[in-house]
């Protein structure tokens, strides 16, 4: 048995940055606003796993071109959030748009979990 220890050749995992979320909610449907700043369409996954969404994405800063970072103190942040769909959303009719860092996701309601109205006959 060897004392040293091994060194891993699997990169470590990188951390992530929970983006803060705002969720709303009508009638037809849920609508999730997440805070995405600097991150780009072709940076950004949004997928359902099961019965999980999953937004990741990784903000990039745009160097000023012919120019070479000499010294950087800041961090690309990779986001990353989870949720659980409930049963009344329809996953397979979700939307998406990102516009200005602000990624709009619409979570359509299943038709039978959206509310009706119950006509009342007089007899």
């Amino acid at each position: 048995m060897n004392d040293k220890q091994q060194q891993s050749t699997q990169p470590e995992p990188q951390p992530h940055v929970v983006p803060p979320v705002d969720v709303f909610e009508d009638e037809n449907s849920i609508t999730l606003l997440a805070d995405l700043p600097g991150v780009a369409r072709e940076q950004l996954a949004v997928r359902v796993d099961g019965d999980s969404l999953v937004i990741e994405g990784t903000a990039a800063s745009a160097a000023p071109e012919a120019m070479q970072l000499v010294y950087g103190e800041a961090q690309f942040a990779a986001y990353r959030r989870q949720f659980t769909l409930s049963r009344e959303l329809d996953a397979s009719r979700i939307e998406a748009q990102l516009r200005d860092g602000v990624l709009r996701l619409t979570l359509p309601k299943a038709e039978e979990a959206r509310p009706r109205r119950i006509q009342v006959n007089v007899g």
